[in-house]
């Protein structure tokens, strides 16, 4: 039996996918972000949507340089992770505060981290969400993932500081009947 919720906290069922660590450069200055929203928005050019709070150091930072990297950490980061998103990389080097090591990325000027699983280096691909919205779409330019292991944990921010990790594997691909 379904009994009424709040509508400030559907986010808690409805979370898109994996939280992510966002990373960027402008000016000579790395900064990472823990980002819980983002969307795939379409598989050729591969788009993402991003939502970037203005009030996000890397709001700005990501808006001058047209670039960054979507990196995606493994649950057995989530305090990290966690403690990321709760200060603001115009106060520290995160990286630093928080061991991670800034990886030359291929294609863009924003590092990778280099504890993270899978790295995808993007480009500002449309801004014209950016300015009312917050709403950033990229371009990925390049991907690199770890081969082992084959299915990552990762971490899903439920809201109110509680995360979850995956579930169990089901693979029903003898029931697709279109080849992707």
């Amino acid at each position: 039996m379904k009994t009424a919720y709040p509508v400030s906290d559907v986010r808690r069922y409805l979370e898109p996918g994996p939280v992510v660590l966002i990373s960027s450069r402008w000016r000579d200055q790395n900064n990472l972000m823990t980002l819980g929203w983002y969307t795939v928005l379409e598989f050729s050019p591969a788009l993402v949507g991003c939502m970037i709070s203005a009030a996000n150091h890397s709001f700005d930072m990501i808006t001058q340089s047209g670039e960054c990297v979507i990196n995606l950490p493994e649950q057995k980061m989530a305090q990290t992770v966690s403690r990321i998103g709760n200060c603001s990389g115009s106060e520290i080097d995160k990286f630093h505060q928080f061991g991670l090591t800034p990886e030359a990325s291929e294609q863009v000027d924003a590092p990778s981290v280099a504890e993270c699983c899978a790295s995808f280096e993007c480009r500002l691909y449309d801004d014209a969400l950016v300015s009312r919205y917050h709403f950033f779409i990229f371009e990925v330019v390049n991907a690199r993932v770890c081969k082992e292991p084959e299915h990552t944990q990762t971490l899903h921010y439920l809201g109110g500081g509680q995360f979850r990790g995956d579930g169990s594997l089901h693979d029903l691909s003898r029931w697709f009947t279109k080849v992707s």
